[in-house]
């Protein structure tokens, strides 16, 4: 059945196409599994709860905007009636009282999970009423001119007085709106399943933090169900997530760690898994979603967020950037995409920019893949040149391309761009990382995993999986290595001067949790074994009994084949089958018109040697899940294939693409 929505409809509508509903909300009371609901261009100022999902991929739930981008979704609603408080400071009153709050989100102070909104930007709030009359530019942001725009809130009764600083605009004459719903498309209940969002503009909602041990929220989301589709939707504004394919609410285990200190926030992770397990997180119930060609921007803490409940989703084609630039929340869930558990998820062809970090898989990334994509400007854009807390104030969130934190494996990168000044952030173990351009650093090699005690060991063991499955196969702390690096081109790119000056700064000190390793190259592996240094290790072991020795404790091996090194990036001290070349490479990403370019004479410079054919059986299988890099179903792969799918000959060329005419091609398609 096709039911039809209409913003300028009568509100006695009956979902005909010559009496449509009002309301999408009137829509999603009645849709059933097979149904198609068509809404008309408009704005919608609602907060659409489906009541039922689709039985199956053949028979679900389909919203869709009869013109692409036409139908408005949004959290906000106008609010008027301002009025002048003292220069260019207005004032309004409105109920408003909920604050930010949740395990992991570390503020300054408690903001709002709300905004205002001028001409749909989102104003900058301030600490306190004189940040409204006297603002300061806040340099950390990546629009610094824009956050002289403030606003500041504070409870009178029952009623809470907004103050915002307009900057000489007269905010009765404009649009000014604040976000006052929790949502935008998103059900209050779980197990809706089969549902496809297609073609809205979807803004503005007043979003909780989400860490991965509460109820995460965003602004769209299948809560804790099986098979939705999200595509073709422009998503922005939200206070924290654009996206959440995340947990649903565990009573008595929800930020149990800022309700209840006594356990760390890890430990109650790890009982979040299990309690899901226990619950019903299986592949039959849960996941394989799909997110694609959606453009996700000006969010504030992730584009898309998740934690168990995005497991065997594919997330491709979609364009996220610009998340986070406001820098005014902070805290260790922050990114363009933010999952927790990505079991068997497939990451391909998206562009992931300007965003504080661009892809951070926490926890259990195995059988993850990350392939076909162009990640660039990841790290921070102002820095400053003190470095003088370099530990505290300069790394801890100053973003990569790629972070794969406590991890087992197996997760697999290829084929990707990575040209921001920090590429691949690796605190953990199980990473193949084969055919991408890696113009950037490796970071956190080797440290990360512990949970930073002050003097006692304090070990993160994480689970791992049954080999495509979300059964817990057991938990353990990180060995690191059991990686393989192959037929990569590393080129050391520009560094900003305080980076380099922090790093020099680091040198010598322990940072548990980042290095700041500006320098490209796979040399953060000295000192690993290859496989057959480690294999030694255990000649003559006869198990119990045995002379005791540390073999079960040391580094894993670390593979390595292929790999190119330019523009100074130095390989490890146990490099296989490498090349070096001192001749000087340009390296330049060009944007004209949302077309992006790479200008490079690194192919006429890239030196010849033998390379072979990278497929699962070379890459083996990651140690502790043991299982192997392979497609979700199981089957095997063969990188025969470059960025845009053009074959690969016997002896490829090292790096993303077949050949130096296939680089020269527009990177997006």
């Amino acid at each position: 059945m096709e039911i039809y929505v209409n913003s300028n409809a009568s509100q006695n509508g009956k979902g005909t196409k010559e009496a449509p509903f009002q309301t999408n909300s009137q829509a999603a009371e009645i849709a059933k599994a097979g149904d198609e609901v068509l809404v008309a261009p408009g704005i919608y100022r609602e907060w659409v709860d489906p009541k039922n999902g689709g039985d199956s991929d053949a028979r679900r739930i389909v919203y869709r905007s009869l013109e692409p981008g036409k139908a408005v979704i949004t959290g906000a609603e106008p609010i008027g009636n301002w009025q002048p408080y003292e220069g260019e400071v207005w004032t309004a009153r409105v109920p408003y009282t909920t604050l930010l709050e949740g395990d992991w989100y570390i503020p300054e102070k408690p903001f709002h999970i709300g905004e205002v909104y001028l001409n749909g930007k989102s104003l900058y709030e301030a600490e306190s009423l004189e940040g409204v009359l006297h603002p300061q530019v806040h340099a950390a942001s990546w629009d610094p001119e824009f956050t002289v725009y403030r606003w500041y809130a504070e409870q009178e009764g029952d009623c809470t007085v907004f103050y915002a600083n307009f900057h000489g605009i007269d905010p009765n004459r404009e649009t000014v709106e604040i976000s006052s719903r929790k949502a935008c498309f998103y059900p209050s209940e779980t197990g809706k399943n089969y549902i496809t969002l297609s073609g809205f503009t979807v803004r503005q909602a007043a979003t909780q933090w989400a860490p991965p041990t509460a109820y995460q929220e965003g602004m769209i989301g299948p809560h804790w169900a099986k098979g939705w589709i999200i595509e073709d939707c422009e998503i922005s504004e939200s206070k924290c997530s654009g996206i959440s394919l995340g947990k649903y609410r565990q009573e008595g285990n929800d930020n149990k760690w800022l309700r209840w200190k006594y356990k760390d926030g890890t430990q109650t992770e790890r009982e979040c898994i299990c309690r899901a397990q226990a619950e019903g997180w299986t592949r039959e119930n849960i996941g394989s979603h799909i997110v694609r060609r959606c453009d996700i921007h000006d969010c504030g803490q992730t584009g898309i967020v998740g934690h168990l409940g995005g497991v065997f989703s594919v997330i491709e084609d979609n364009h996220i950037h610009h998340i986070n630039n406001k820098q005014n929340l902070a805290g260790a869930e922050i990114g363009g995409i933010k999952m927790h558990a990505a079991i068997d998820v497939i990451y391909r062809r998206n562009h992931i920019h300007h965003c504080t970090r661009g892809l951070w898989l926490d926890w259990q990334a195995q059988g993850t893949r990350v392939t076909g994509n162009l990640f660039h400007d990841n790290t921070l854009p102002n820095l400053k040149p003190d470095v003088s807390q370099p530990d505290a104030a300069v790394f801890q969130g100053m973003g990569e391309d790629i972070f794969v934190e406590v991890s087992h494996g197996p997760t697999l990168i290829d084929n990707n761009l990575l040209l921001s000044t920090r590429s691949l952030k690796l605190a953990c173990q199980g990473v193949a990382v084969v055919h991408n351009l890696i113009a950037g650093s490796l970071t956190a090699v080797g440290i990360g995993t512990d949970n930073g005690a002050k003097t006692l060991a304090s070990p993160r063991y994480t689970p791992y999986h049954m080999p495509h499955r979300t059964e817990v196969a057991g938990f353990m702390t990180f060995l690191h290595g059991d990686m393989r690096f192959y037929n990569n081109i590393f080129v050391q790119q520009q560094v900003h001067p305080a980076l380099w000056a922090a790093m020099e700064t680091m040198e010598g000190k322990k940072n548990p949790w980042d290095d700041g390793n500006v320098k490209a190259g796979t040399f953060p592996y000295d000192g690993y074994p290859t496989f057959e240094e480690w294999d030694r290790e255990f000649e003559g072991y006869c198990g119990m009994g045995s002379e005791s020795s540390d073999r079960y404790y040391i580094h894993l091996p670390v593979w390595t084949g292929g790999n190119v090194f330019l523009n100074g990036a130095q390989p490890c001290d146990k490099e296989c089958n490498f090349a070096v070349s001192d001749t000087p490479v340009s390296l330049h990403l060009r944007e004209e018109n949302g077309a992006y370019t790479l200008e490079t004479d690194l192919y006429e410079h890239l030196p010849k040697q033998e390379t072979a054919r990278v497929t699962t059986e070379l890459l083996g299988m990651a140690f502790e899940p043991e299982q192997k890099f392979e497609n979700p179903d199981g089957s095997a792969i063969c990188f025969d294939s470059d960025y845009f799918g053009a074959e690969r000959g016997s002896m490829p060329l090292p790096g993303p693409f077949a050949s130096g005419e296939e680089a020269k091609k527009p990177l997006l398609q």
